[in-house]
């Protein structure tokens, strides 16, 4: 997803309610911190040049693929219900099922 997919996702309150919760008491979902910090790891670096990327940057990219790895096994259930909470959560993390 683009920067901005993901900014208008995650500004839809359907985004909102699927994956664990954060333990802040914010009620915010750990997904949908995440799809913040990939905007802006996106926005800050538009060309994608592997120099400017920061750890912090590298850290938050791993910890998406990793979670996209373990989650993609329910990616046939995704496209098939777009209102699934997989569907909904993978694209939180960045990766919308009906584009792949």
């Amino acid at each position: 997803m683009t920067s901005s997919e993901l900014n208008d996702w995650l500004k839809k309150e359907q985004s909102e309610g699927s994956g664990w919760s954060k333990d802040d008491g914010s009620g915010e979902t750990v997904g949908h911190e995440s799809g913040r910090n990939i905007i802006q790891i996106l926005d800050k670096n538009p060309d994608k040049d592997p120099d400017k990327y920061d750890e912090e940057d590298l850290q938050h990219m791993r910890k998406v693929v990793s979670y996209c790895k373990r989650h993609l096994a329910q990616e046939e259930k995704a496209k098939q219900d777009t209102d699934s909470k997989s569907y909904k959560s993978l694209k939180n993390w960045g990766h919308d099922a009906l584009k792949t």
